[in-house]
């Protein structure tokens, strides 16, 4: 196992406006599993890709166990990538394809067929050895893929989204086996993948990236519980964070919020203090999102439904409540400019036994799930997601008073979208 390193590294295409990855630095530590993660077009393959060897790099440099491999061929990387279509010989074995790659290399019989028995053990794969691919499961080929990277016994394995050709219960079975390879291995584990629910389960770090940049890079639960922008705030999350967007005020020792947002549009009256809020559904995570909180404007995507794409909620009146103890230490030097509120769905309750009702929502729709209910709620402010436990029975169009665990809740600024500091 070997440590990985980026510096300031770059892809560009001939011809292309703009680098596809625009200058990452990462540090991958020996043994760890890190996992990129991000949208489509994010450049996290480019970046794996890179790393394998599979791509020129622009500019910057790629250090493997403290070698630079800017110029070194793949082969040559002592690297091994399982790819997301499996890429096994279908008129092979599945023993002849794990020992494929160390024929090439003139490994003994001998060798080859320890190492093959042993991968296949750890894999479960034993029973399968004399079968052909097309006799085998997507799991049992994703299986062999994994196992023909284990028999190389290299320093660093990449992996390139390798569970995206698999159905939802086969992915849960295959993320643990990684997990559990990982554990056993101890080896340097570099993931990609577009789904954060493989991210936060499998990764020691994660990396989240958007439009070729690198967002944050922490622990899973560092991400969930302070995201340092809102692109990674609603990224990381499922169903992901709520935005609010509104202003901070305030009066003596008490900080408000207070929902409100500058004019959006031709047809707004000038100089209206509370306005409608155009709320825009997370389910559309993409590059659209990042350049407009790049370009500064101010107005970020707000959860909504995932299957209202475009769909605008307007606010109907403006929303105030005061901050709790610790955000509202937070919010003291912003007060009178504009913010984003941003909570999890966990903590947004029915106000019940003496809590303070922050605002009123009707149930729009209920979404058991069995350990727990989704409920989207429309309020003043626009549309809130919340998470509820099991057994939860909130009828569509009943109304209910919600309390906000505020002690929670995460303050952005809204001309750059980064978390507000402590």
């Amino acid at each position: 196992m070997s440590a990985v390193t980026l510096r300031n590294l770059v892809k560009q295409y001939p011809g292309a406006a703009e680098p596809v990855v625009h200058g990452i630095d990462l540090e991958i530590r020996e043994g760890e599993f890190m996992v990129l993660v991000g949208p489509s077009g994010c450049g996290k393959s480019t970046t794996l890709r890179m790393i394998a060897g599979l791509e020129d790099i622009t500019g910057g440099e790629i250090t493997i166990g403290g070698r630079v491999v800017n110029h070194v061929a793949p082969k040559d990387r002592d690297i091994a990538m399982v790819f997301q279509n499996y890429a096994l010989y279908p008129h092979m074995s599945v023993y002849e394809n794990m020992a494929f790659g160390l024929k090439l290399r003139k490994f003994s019989k001998a060798e080859i067929d320890t190492r093959v028995r042993e991968a296949a053990a750890m894999l479960g794969l034993d029973a399968y050895l004399d079968r052909k691919p097309k006799a085998l499961s997507g799991g049992q080929r994703q299986r062999v893929a994994v196992g023909r990277a284990i028999v190389r016994k290299p320093r660093v394995f990449l992996f390139d989204e390798p569970l995206s050709n698999l159905d939802a219960k086969m992915r849960v079975s295959m993320r643990t086996e990684i997990s559990k390879l990982h554990a056993r291995l101890g080896a340097t584990m570099i993931y990609v993948t577009h789904d954060q629910t493989e991210a936060m389960t499998m990764g020691d770090r994660i990396c989240v990236m958007k439009d070729g940049r690198i967002m944050q890079v922490a622990a899973p639960l560092e991400l969930y519980n302070r995201p340092a922008d809102l692109f990674t705030a609603g990224f990381i999350g499922s169903p992901p964070m709520n935005f609010l967007q509104g202003q901070l005020r305030r009066e003596g020792d008490t900080v408000f919020f207070v929902s409100a947002l500058p004019p959006v549009g031709p047809d707004l009256v000038s100089g209206r203090e509370h306005l409608a809020a155009s709320v825009r559904p997370l389910a559309n995570r993409g590059a659209t999102q990042g350049r407009a909180l790049h370009r500064g404007t101010g107005v970020p995507p707000v959860s909504t439904r995932p299957e209202s794409h475009g769909r605008v909620a307007r606010a109907t009146q403006p929303l105030q409540f005061d901050l709790s103890a610790p955000l509202a230490r937070r919010a003291a030097v912003h007060a009178g400019k504009p913010a984003i509120l941003g909570i999890r769905p966990e903590h947004i309750h029915e106000a019940a036994n003496g809590a303070p009702v922050h605002l009123t929502a009707t149930v729009e729709v209920s979404e058991p799930m069995g350990a727990e209910t989704y409920l989207y709620l429309q309020t003043a402010a626009g549309q809130l997601i919340a998470r509820t436990g099991p057994g939860s029975d909130y009828e569509s169009g009943r109304e209910v008073p919600l309390s906000l665990d505020l002690e929670h809740a995460r303050l952005f600024d809204s001309a750059t979208g980064i978390m507000l500091p402590p």
